[in-house]
């Protein structure tokens, strides 16, 4: 082996160290390459209490941990020799259309997350081209996430609320009034479902926080500043406190409601309508029969009933049985755009992120959000490439198998 002296001519490219970006948000968010790494650095940087809101679920929390297996174990087929060199991510969901076939599911509490909660999100959401989802408990009144991303597609979430029809009918003429052309009714919360992380950590309403909680914020000075120094935490669409609203929060989940119940929203919301809780065939059918425009099929990302089934193994049924004649959406486990494109090859539409969104929220606000849909699009699109498919309408079934070992 012949030897020689290093010449600098040959070790100055080598040595070409990368400058220091002074924005610190900027910097970590830059180095973050899936939703993972948002997940770490959003641990880092919210309180345990406000971490494990987001990211628990219910119970041993096997159905979460499922709807992750059910991702991984799927496998990719892919067709070599297609021209992919202009991928196309558009898609249209509920008479629009969106820039890729992914939205922000509604998500309750988010100021508690991070201070810059819906707001943050809804932006993001608009500067992607996708829908922002406004859950009923949001920290962010109707009007307030409409007049700060009013190019923003919204939808609003509402539960089949029974006791006060009244206030749900209010909440439906303010959310026409402002723009929100899809309402999203959960039905899968006939009551609360038990989840262990918050009761451990205090996270009850009213609040009753432990000192350990107390004390593992204390490390995170930022979180504090902000919480202390913007807007007191509330359901704002609501304008209720969140330590005054336990009594509504209880009239809200009915446990009494049926698929009878549907028929005033249908006749009071003149928007598309979506069923969001739905497990599978059956009550999807029904859900077609009763007039809803979309189907959405959610565990609630497991924080409802533990060991419940996972909504990407029942698309392929679900669709078959629906037909066209309703749109499918999807939710529960989706961490990256290779799982979204995944579920539209197995039947669904339209995909929606809840824990990924809040990873980014709590990993740097805004610009947090905004990268995890970066993140998921640079994923879709060259998942899509590596498929040798051009565009997400002509994903199929045959480009899935949902057991690895029998692909």
């Amino acid at each position: 082996m012949r030897r020689q002296t290093p010449q600098w001519s040959q070790l100055r490219p080598l040595l070409s160290f990368k400058g220091v970006d002074l924005n610190r948000r900027r910097a970590r968010l830059a180095g973050a390459q899936d939703v993972g790494d948002l997940r770490r650095i959003a641990r880092r940087r919210t309180p345990k209490a406000a971490f494990d809101y987001a990211e628990g679920a219910a119970n041993g929390e096997h159905t979460m941990r499922r709807n992750r297996e059910a991702f991984a174990s799927l496998a990719f087929r892919p067709q070599v020799l297609r021209d992919v060199s202009r991928p196309d991510l558009s898609t249209t969901i509920l008479g629009g259309r969106c820039a890729m076939p992914v939205g922000i599911a509604p998500a309750g509490f988010a100021r508690m997350m991070q201070s810059e909660g819906e707001i943050a999100g809804a932006l993001a959401a608009g500067s992607f081209g996708v829908p922002f989802g406004l859950s009923t408990l949001g920290t962010t009144s109707i009007e307030d996430v409409a007049a700060a991303a009013p190019d923003t597609r919204r939808w609003f979430q509402l539960y089949l609320w029974r006791e006060h029809r009244d206030v749900a009918l209010g909440l439906l003429e303010r959310a026409g009034r402002n723009g929100y052309d899809a309402l999203i009714v959960t039905v899968d919360t006939p009551v609360g479902g038990l989840r262990l992380r918050d009761v451990r950590n205090g996270m009850t309403i009213p609040p009753q926080l432990t000192l350990k909680s107390v004390l593992d914020a204390s490390y995170r000075p930022q979180w504090w500043v902000n919480f202390l120094t913007t807007e007191p935490l509330r359901f704002a669409t609501l304008g209720q406190s969140a330590t005054t609203t336990s009594a509504l929060i209880g009239q809200m989940f009915d446990p009494s409601a049926t698929f009878e119940d549907l028929a005033w929203i249908r006749d009071a919301w003149p928007g598309k309508l979506v069923l969001k809780g739905i497990h599978g065939v059956d009550d999807a059918l029904r859900a077609r029969d009763a007039g809803v425009d979309a189907v959405y099929l959610s565990n609630h990302g497991g924080r409802q009933l533990d060991r419940a089934g996972v909504p990407v193994l029942a698309l392929p049924k679900v669709r078959a049985a629906v037909g066209d004649d309703v749109e499918l959406i999807v939710d529960s486990g989706i961490m990256s755009g290779g799982d979204v494109l995944a579920a539209l090859a197995l039947g669904a539409d339209f995909a929606m992120v809840g824990r990924a969104y809040l990873y980014g929220l709590m990993a740097g606000g805004r610009e947090g959000v905004a990268r995890m849909l970066q993140i998921l699009q640079t994923e879709m699109r060259v998942t899509l490439q590596l498929l040798g498919v051009a565009s997400v309408r002509d994903l199929t079934p045959e480009h899935v198998q949902l057991n690895w070992r029998e692909a």
